[in-house]
C-alpha cells in the first residue's frame, strides 16, 4: 500500500511533516520519503487532507471488569478494587465466562474506534482468566498484551514472616506463564519479598502496581518498614503502574531500575487518590507511559486521559505539560516501555495508525498539531484505524 501526500507525525519526536508519502508493506512501514512512485500492483492512494499518528497505545487496562461499569460509585479503592474481597472480585467470580467476555469484546472494539492499536491488561483469574481474554481477542483485530496474575495472595502475618511461594503452584505458575505475555502483580502488600523474588526470575514482561494510594503506601511501611516502590522493585519490574504517592527517591530509583511508569490519573482521581506528579517524575527520569485502567471505573479513551492531564495539571500547578510529551505518553514512550517497534511512525516499525481529519469540525484550523490532537481531536475526528498495516476501522 502507498499512502500519497499525507501529513505525519514522524519519529520518537513526533515531528510535523506537512507533506509526504508512506509505502506500507507486510505489516511495516517500509519507506517515508516524498513523491514516492508506485510499483506493479500497489494500492495507491491519496490522503490529502489526512493526519497520520501513531496508533496509541493503553498501557495499562483492566477490561475483565467490563460488566461492571460505575458499581459501587461512592465506596472506598479497596471496597471498590481490592483483589481479595473488593467489589470487582466478587463480580469477576460471580459471572459467567459468556458474560464476561460479550463486554470484554464491546470494550476492544470501542478501544479500536478510539484509535487504540494495543493494549496492555493486567488480567485477573489465573490461567481461566487469561484463557478467557485469549479467546475474546482471537477473532478482534487489536493487539493485545496479556499480563497473567496468580489469584495468590499473602496477608500481613505471612508477608511480615516473609512466607516463599508454595511449591504447591509451580506447575499452576508455569501453566500460567506459557498462556500469557508475562505477569502483572497486583502489589507488594498482598506479596512477601521472598513471593517477588520467585516472580523476579521470570523472563518474559514484568509489571507491578505501586504507590497508588495513601493507604497502600502507609501499609507498606506499617508492615515492612519499607516503601511500597521499593519492595515492588523486587520483582525487577519492566515497569511499574501509578505510583501516584511515589516519593522523589522512590522515582530516582524507578528511573534506574524500570523502563518507566504507566499514569493513570483519570482512574486515580476517580477513586478520590488525586493525580501523580508528572513534572517530579519527568524531573527524575522516568519515561511516562499512559493507561486508562478499570473499565469498571474509567472509560478506555486514550483522548480523554490525554486531554484531562493537559487541562488538570495546569488548574492545579498553574503549569502546563507540553503537548507533544503528552502525546509520547500515549505513543511512542509506550512503545519503548513495552520494548516493542510500536507507537512510532517510522521505517522498520510496525503500521499502526491512526488517520485523522484535519478538516474535521473540532480541529480546522490546526495551529499546533500537537496540542489539537492533545485536547480537541476525539473518536468523531478519526477517518480510519490502521493494525499492523490492514485498515481495522474505517476507511481512507
Amino acid at each position: 500500500m502507498l499512502i500519497k501526500n499525507i501529513s505525519i507525525l514522524f519519529g520518537d519526536n513526533l515531528d510535523y511533516v506537512s507533506k509526504t508519502d508512506v509505502r506500507i508493506s507486510n505489516n511495516k512501514i517500509k519507506k517515508i520519503s516524498s513523491k514516492i512512485q508506485p510499483i506493479t500492483k500497489e494500492d495507491s492512494i491519496d490522503c490529502s487532507g489526512l493526519l497520520m499518528i501513531p496508533g496509541f497505545i493503553n498501557a495499562h487496562t483492566h477490561i475483565g471488569d467490563s460488566i461492571g461499569k460505575d458499581v459501587s460509585l461512592n465506596k472506598t479503592v479497596d471496597e471498590k478494587i481490592h483483589p481479595v474481597f473488593g467489589a470487582k472480585s466478587k463480580i469477576l467470580k460471580n459471572t459467567s465466562d459468556e458474560n464476561l467476555g460479550n463486554f470484554m469484546k464491546n470494550t476492544c472494539y470501542s478501544m479500536i474506534r478510539k484509535g487504540i492499536t494495543t493494549f496492555v491488561d493486567f488480567r485477573e483469574g489465573g490461567l481461566d482468566g487469561v484463557n478467557l481474554l485469549k479467546k475474546v481477542t482471537k477473532e478482534i483485530p487489536i493487539r493485545s498484551i496479556i499480563l497473567g496474575r496468580m489469584e495468590f495472595y499473602q496477608n500481613s502475618k505471612e508477608i511480615k514472616k516473609n512466607i516463599s511461594f508454595p511449591s504447591t503452584k509451580n506447575t499452576e505458575f508455569l501453566n500460567l506463564l506459557k498462556k500469557c505475555d508475562g505477569i502483572g502483580v497486583s502489589g507488594a502488600n498482598e506479596n512477601s519479598t521472598s513471593v517477588l523474588n520467585h516472580y523476579s526470575k521470570i523472563t518474559k514482561l514484568k509489571a507491578i502496581h505501586s504507590a497508588e494510594t495513601k493507604q497502600s503506601t502507609s501499609t507498606s511501611k506499617k508492615v515492612t518498614g519499607k516503601s511500597e516502590t521499593i519492595r515492588a522493585l523486587t520483582l525487577k519490574p519492566d515497569f511499574l503502574v501509578h505510583m501516584t504517592y511515589a516519593s522523589k527517591t522512590d522515582l530516582q530509583k524507578s528511573s534506574k531500575k524500570t523502563r518507566g511508569i504507566v499514569i493513570c490519573p483519570r482512574a486515580n482521581s476517580a477513586l478520590a487518590e488525586g493525580i501523580p506528579d508528572i513534572e517530579l517524575m519527568q524531573k527524575s527520569g522516568c519515561t511516562l507511559a499512559l493507561g486508562t485502567d478499570n473499565v469498571m471505573i474509567n472509560s478506555p479513551d486514550m483522548f480523554r486521559e490525554m486531554d484531562f492531564i493537559w487541562k488538570v495539571t495546569m488548574g492545579i500547578h498553574k503549569k502546563r505539560i507540553d503537548a507533544k510529551e503528552i502525546l509520547k505518553m500515549a505513543t511512542v514512550n509506550g512503545g519503548k516501555i513495552l520494548n516493542k517497534p510500536i507507537g512510532v511512525i517510522q521505517s522498520g516499525k510496525i503500521a499502526d495508525c491512526i488517520f485523522l481529519d484535519k478538516h474535521a469540525l473540532d480541529l480546522e484550523p490546526m495551529h499546533d498539531s500537537h496540542a489539537s490532537i492533545v485536547h480537541r481531536a476525539s473518536e468523531s475526528t478519526i477517518k480510519a484505524v490502521m493494525i499492523g498495516g490492514k485498515l481495522v476501522h474505517g476507511k481512507l
